[in-house]
């Protein structure tokens, strides 16, 4: 498989390592960026496999608690300008309205139910607003929990809506706790909640780099497969630490110097009772949606061979 010079600079970006060997690990894997990022690794030139996939698209990641239920929703919109008016904002919090109270199954059975004080479906009154702000309009995804002490936290205005789900015992208020988490999943982004959840094969993969890495390193390259397999078990710990909220390490530490599990007990046992974590939902803005890349530097010169005709 062939690749270019935006897959070496995306596998740059990746794993912040130079582009002349980021060009060596997609020439070994034949373009493959996955097995390149582990080639890196491999190699101890990458530390970790960080994913940039992730292109921006306009509207907001909303997440909300209204009448005891939990919500979270995207919509998006064509401009962050649209995205920032009244009247879009205003369309997005009824929704998770509509989905609170509704409970539609799915997008399209959302766009059939009424919109909140109003005789339209949730179609119309987006036709309407359409037609109000001048841009195309599409609600992308939407998620509830009804159970439990649901927390709700927007961040960086509207790019991430997290929703963190709580079993809370004892006549306390775990919001500041809720909070708290949310604000670790959305600058942390773990790929799992807790180190149960990790599919062996991930397992399996992790220890299959780090004894590759051992192999690549002339200090432990002599040394007998079952030192470097128990050398990498070892290390396995730090892989969940990385991958895993209740397993990383709290970012604050000025509340709390461990693990977010353990932040968790401690400041639910400060309040008088217990809390334990049940689940999230953590939507990024835009998440997966491929936008159009404009090469404006093209642009520009195609408008200006155009003038001079």
């Amino acid at each position: 498989m062939a690749f270019t010079a935006l897959d070496v600079k995306k596998l740059r970006e990746m794993t912040n390592v130079g582009m002349m060997d980021c060009k060596a690990a997609l020439a070994a894997t034949d373009g493959d960026m996955d097995k390149a990022v582990d080639w890196l690794r491999e190699k101890g030139l990458a530390k970790a496999a960080k994913k940039a996939d992730r292109i921006a698209a306009e509207g907001v990641a909303l997440a909300a608690v209204i009448d005891g239920v939990g919500v979270v929703i995207e919509v998006n919109s064509e401009t962050d300008f649209a995205a920032k008016t009244d009247s879009f904002m205003d369309l997005v919090k009824n929704l998770a309205v509509v989905v609170a109270q509704q409970n539609p199954a799915d997008v399209d059975a959302l766009k059939a139910c009424k919109y909140p004080n109003s005789e339209l479906t949730v179609t119309e009154i987006m036709q309407e607003k359409v037609m109000s702000i001048g841009e195309n309009m599409q609600i992308r995804r939407f998620d509830r929990f009804a159970d439990n002490f649901s927390v709700a936290s927007v961040h960086a205005g509207g790019s991430h809506g997290v929703l963190v789900n709580l079993a809370v015992e004892g006549d306390i208020d775990a919001t500041e706790i809720g909070k708290n988490v949310a604000m670790q999943i959305a600058a942390m982004n773990p790929k799992y909640w807790d180190k149960s959840l990790v599919p062996q094969a991930d397992v399996d993969h992790e220890l299959a780099v780090q004894v590759a890495a051992m192999d690549n390193d002339p200090k432990m390259a002599s040394k007998p497969a079952q030192v470097k397999e128990k050398i990498a078990a070892g290390k396995i710990n730090a892989f969940f630490k990385e991958i895993c909220l209740l397993q990383q390490d709290f970012v604050r530490s000025d509340l709390f110097q461990g693990s977010v599990e353990g932040y968790i007990a401690d400041a639910a046992k400060k309040l008088g009772g217990s809390v334990k974590f049940v689940n999230a939902l953590h939507y990024v803005k835009g998440e997966g949606i491929e936008k159009k890349e404009e090469d404006f530097a093209a642009e520009v010169a195609a408008q200006i061979a155009g003038a001079g005709k």
